[in-house]
């Protein structure tokens, strides 16, 4: 549905995208992440349609934005972090506005604005003038109006900014219901919006796509493995820490070893492993234990936060 490629955008001498490239199939959900100045908001004002790269090229459902731009632009539906409204009109007679601006006849303008406000939840409010809805409730007026052509694509740019928290998880649970049948790019700085929502995350830096995962295993990709921690106590045999952290770099896939610090260790004797490995070796940290008479007290997989990653990813 979404396809970028080799996609450059120069502000004079400043090069604000780098030749990025990806794709978007049907039905996902994906954040889009980027400190200030990354390119983020560049690569959504060129898929919209407000400024063309500079090279390279983006489609919309097989639709160049530029070349094709006006039918690129009917298959999105577009929501700004300030959802644009009138708040003086009335929510039924905003949206008839927007169908109009989008083409719909009148009878197919009817339609749409029924189903477009049951599925954002705002079929008891649409006699309401705008500017009387609470913040919440003026987002669902913005998706509304996003979603009333049934755009295959969706892009929201910090939809839940500025909500309360109630608010934000009703957004949230909007977004997800109206994903299911759309493909969505959500624009966010909340770390715990991408991980409740998206399936999957991109990350810009300085113009460049640092990572392309599925949220669930961004955290392997970020770091170059999977973190296991393991903590043991002498058993039937003593053996000193170097000659158990030697044990553990034998063990096939063990990338890194490190001594590692947390309530266990500070256990008399205690002896606390970070193991880095391109793969989960929990079963040979248990087996070790078991054929080194050691005792083992503690044995996890660390998943890292999206907040570290995305440090860790952009660091400059």
């Amino acid at each position: 549905m979404i396809d970028v490629t080799d996609l450059h955008r120069s502000f004079g001498p400043f090069q604000a995208l780098k030749g990025i490239s990806f794709k978007i199939g049907k039905g996902e959900i994906v954040g889009f992440l980027g400190p200030n100045g990354a390119g983020k908001s560049t690569t959504m004002k060129i898929l919209t349609g407000f400024i063309p790269p500079t090279s390279g090229s983006a489609t919309i459902a097989g639709h160049d934005v530029v070349s094709d731009s006006l039918a690129a632009r009917r298959q999105l539906g577009y929501l700004p972090e300030s959802a644009p409204s009138y708040a003086e009109m009335r929510v039924r007679d905003y949206l008839d506005f927007v169908g109009r601006v989008r083409g719909l006849p009148p009878a197919e303008r009817e339609t749409a604005i029924d189903r477009a406000a049951t599925e954002c939840d705002l079929s008891d409010r649409l006699n309401q003038v705008i500017g009387t809805l609470s913040k919440g409730y003026k987002q669902r007026v913005g998706l509304a109006a996003a979603i009333l052509h049934e755009p295959p694509v969706l892009i929201l740019d910090e939809p839940t900014s500025g909500l309360d928290p109630n608010q934000i998880a009703v957004i949230r649970d909007l977004i997800r219901r109206i994903g299911a049948k759309r493909t969505v790019i959500l624009s966010t700085h909340i770390m715990q919006e991408v991980q409740a929502v998206c399936d999957r995350v991109l990350i810009l830096n300085q113009g460049q796509l640092v990572a392309d995962a599925p949220t669930s295993r961004l955290g392997a990709q970020a770091i170059g493995g999977t973190l296991q921690r393991a903590t043991y106590l002498p058993g039937r045999v003593k053996l000193a820490f170097e000659a158990v952290n030697d044990l553990i770099v034998a063990i096939p896939g063990v990338q890194r070893v490190s001594r590692r610090a947390g309530d266990q260790a500070d256990a008399q004797d205690a002896m606390s492993f970070e193991v880095l490995a391109d793969r989960d070796v929990r079963a040979a940290l248990f087996e070790l234990a078991a054929r080194e008479g050691l005792l083992l007290i503690e044995l996890a997989a660390e998943k890292g936060s999206l907040d570290e990653v995305f440090r860790r990813l952009t660091a400059t």
